[in-house]
């Protein structure tokens, strides 16, 4: 099939979104399908390329200032509407409901393509000051759903990645067919292995004491600050890997000297891609204290290691948890609470690898060749709503030079 897919979020953004988009693009082109990306630019000017057998397209766009990180397309209606008019997709996958994802949905419209949509948003994500604001936070989430469930409502189908994120639009009155699609885990690569002593003298991780993880964009409302003050509330001997980048992370290596656990914390920074798994395969444990994940790449990745998992019982963090088997919920928010929940688990290092198998197992329901089949069948479906005959314009494309018009 001939797949288009628009997205505000992709590829070096760090992020789940980046990721999940780039995932699904080159894991479709791997498997036969022709696949084109359009995103925002890194900078003021056009570009096209093709990488891992995906044709990208990136459009000039600005920073936006309220995100760190996050770029927006400058309205390239004229240009987009003349890719579809060169590419002539069979479906288009929405992966953002912003600038070049409404774009997209409008022209896909104009031209009897079907339009799929995927929500990864909760209304923190666009305004952490104003989401978690008492006085107006309920007003604003409720505006932010509103347009979330109008956008959506004018698209064919809807898919989440978890039962809980789904639900969140139903709730708001959601009434766009969809079902519930996993953002899945490819097995082959995450899985348990020894460990990389050589990496660990890298990073400079203790061998001598337990070793908790937690990999996470550090902001507000991944609650990293929560861990850091149990982390000072914690009995047992216990050393904290905290990786990752974010706009809070010069006050999160204040706080944990102010805390007096500089030296059982080590922030990683940012992490490559190929260390990933060695990194997981570090730890003896991971936690997720976040507050706003509709399923959580990163527990996923590290179940699929065998790790047992602590998280914050929100969100859908409870549908990866399951308490007294993979590991422990805590209440969020709670540092006292998460605090117990790690010594708990500390105390009873028998069960780590039982625990470990449960996460396992847990894990292999996300399984990504099981989710491709699924994405595959819904292009499918979606595509006989208004079958479109076309040439194989790929050659034309090229010849023609579309960033020429």
């Amino acid at each position: 099939m001939r797949i288009l897919m628009a997205t505000d979020q992709f590829l070096p953004m760090v992020g789940g979104v980046a990721t999940v988009t780039h995932q699904l693009s080159t894991h479709l082109a791997a498997r036969g399908h022709r696949v084109w990306v359009i995103a925002p630019s890194e900078g003021w000017h056009h570009e096209q390329r093709f990488e891992e057998q995906v044709s990208i397209y990136r459009f000039s766009s600005f920073e936006w200032p309220a995100y760190e990180g996050q770029r927006i397309a400058w309205l390239p209606a004229i240009r987009l509407w003349h890719l579809f008019q060169s590419v002539q997709p069979d479906v288009v996958h929405i992966h953002s409901p912003h600038v070049l994802g409404t774009l997209a949905r409008l022209i896909a419209h104009a031209f009897h393509i079907p339009v799929i949509a995927t929500n990864h948003f909760m209304p923190i994500n666009l305004s952490r000051a104003l989401a978690g604001n008492r006085v107006v936070g309920k007003s604003f989430s409720h505006l932010v759903y509103r347009y979330l469930v109008g956008f959506y409502q004018r698209c064919d189908y809807v898919t989440a990645p978890t039962i809980t994120a789904f639900n969140l639009l139903v709730e708001h009155h959601l009434q766009t067919p969809g079902e519930v699609v996993s953002n899945g885990i490819d097995l082959t690569r995450f899985c348990p292995g020894p460990p990389d002593e050589a990496l660990r003298q890298t990073w400079g991780l203790p061998a001598d004491q337990p070793l908790a993880l937690t990999l996470t964009r550090l902001m507000s409302e991944k609650r990293v600050h929560v861990l850091l003050a149990a982390m000072a509330q914690v009995q047992e001997p216990v050393h904290l890997a905290i990786a990752g980048t974010g706009p809070d992370a010069r006050a999160l290596h204040t706080l944990a000297r102010q805390l007096g656990i500089g030296q059982r914390v080590t922030f990683l920074g940012f992490v490559p891609d190929e260390q990933l798994v060695p990194l997981y395969r570090l730890a003896d444990f991971f936690v997720m204290p976040s507050i706003a994940e509709l399923q959580s790449l990163a527990t996923l990745e590290a179940m699929a290691c065998g790790l047992p998992v602590i998280a914050a019982d929100a969100g859908a963090l409870p549908e990866l948890v399951q308490p007294g088997k993979n590991g422990y919920l805590f209440q969020p928010d709670k540092s006292d609470q998460l605090a117990m929940s790690m010594d708990k688990l500390l105390r009873q290092p028998q069960r780590w690898q039982e625990m470990g198998q449960h996460s396992l197992t847990i894990a292999a329901q996300h399984d990504y060749q099981r989710i491709m089949e699924q994405w595959e069948a819904i292009y499918q479906n979606l595509g006989r709503l208004a079958p479109i005959k076309h040439k194989d314009s790929h050659a034309a494309e090229i010849k023609q030079g579309y960033w020429s018009r």
